[in-house]
């Protein structure tokens, strides 16, 4: 996507044109999340860092195995022992 100007009004607000909302999925009244790196802003949604925790999580884990489902087992195991 091309780079586009846009101008910071009062209040520190910058508006996200058209075009880059729907590319993110970002609707109005959406929560997104700002990241400073090296100067620049980076912008993107709670679904998109969710999947990047979830693939950084999964390089460690390998496939097949799901934390979720082996905190249940475990606490299903102490469940049945109290």
């Amino acid at each position: 996507m091309e780079e586009v100007r846009a101008r910071v009004s009062e209040g520190g607000r910058v508006s996200l044109p058209a075009a880059y909302r729907r590319a993110l999925g970002v609707n109005i009244g959406d929560d997104v999340i700002l990241r400073l790196e090296e100067g620049e802003v980076r912008i993107f949604t709670l679904r998109h860092a969710i999947e990047n925790a979830q693939a950084l999580v999964r390089q460690y884990l390998g496939e097949g195995r799901s934390l979720s489902e082996e905190l249940l087992a475990e606490r299903r195991e102490a469940a049945a022992h109290e």
